[in-house]
């Protein structure tokens, strides 16, 4: 299974639900300090299962040394957990060093989660409708603003299917090759969505001294693109006409190749 789960039960939500009054926190207060949504936090708290990488930021949230029942579950940084997971990008780790590879599952992991979640509302809603009509989507605040209301069910799907993609990749020790601007947007955000837990655990962790490249985990993507032009074109305000290549009308257009 790509993302390992913490059974959740009954008891299990008690005691989340109880330590969080306790600390006069709210849902949304809490949900926000562990990095996911309230409906999230409010499905812990109901029993049911708790995403693996969730449990050191919900033991920090609820000033916890350890997770309640879960003796064996870690509560430190253990690299071995993600070079098990099904998205390990051999290839990756080969050419950049582990600690983008560990980027890239985090961040990927992280980037389905959101993408289905935001499919999950947007099925429920009228054809055409955008995550910017959304009261919550995980999307809107990630994707680039200038086509926010291009951001469908269909395209998210798509998006979510370039995605699954590169995991298949990874899972094949296959290196990652970009052609679409779609595709290095989803990389770029791969690198992105990881990197609140890189910084948190990065500088802590001895797992990498001996990774000569473990310096990588923040710039991997523009490593493989050899360029930041999905940056600069896409998050600096650039006003980008249909002209543009990076503009909505050629995301997925083949026009670019690297290889490693």
């Amino acid at each position: 299974m790509s993302i390992q789960v913490v059974k959740g039960s009954k008891e299990l939500g008690n005691k989340i639900r109880t330590r969080r009054n306790s600390l006069k926190l709210s849902i949304e207060e809490a949900a926000a300090k562990a990095g996911v949504g309230s409906k999230t936090w409010s499905r812990y708290e109901a029993g049911e299962s708790i995403r693996r990488d969730k449990v050191l930021g919900i033991c920090k949230v609820l000033n916890w040394s350890a997770f309640p029942g879960s003796s064996d579950e870690p509560t430190a940084f253990d690299i071995d957990i993600y070079k098990k997971d099904e998205a390990w990008p051999s290839a990756l780790a080969e050419c950049l060093g582990e600690a983008a590879a560990v980027s890239f599952v985090v961040g990927s992991g992280e980037l389905l989660y959101y993408l289905d979640e935001d499919l999950e509302e947007l099925s429920h809603k009228p054809k055409g409708t955008h995550v910017g009509e959304l009261d919550f989507a995980w999307t809107k605040g990630m994707l680039p603003q200038q086509f926010l209301m291009n951001y469908d069910y269909n395209f998210l799907y798509y998006m979510r299917n370039v995605l699954n993609g590169f995991r298949r990749q990874a899972a094949n020790g296959k290196m990652f090759v970009a052609h679409t601007v779609l595709e290095e947007l989803v990389l770029y955000l791969c690198m992105e969505e990881s990197s609140g837990f890189m910084e948190e655990f990065y500088s802590d962790s001895n797992e990498f001294e001996e990774d000569e490249d473990a310096s990588s985990w923040d710039s991997w993507a523009f490593d493989l693109f050899d360029d930041m032009d999905v940056y600069t074109y896409l998050y600096s305000n650039k006003y980008l006409t249909e002209e543009d290549s990076y503009h909505f009308s050629h995301w997925t257009e083949n026009q670019f190749y690297m290889d490693r």
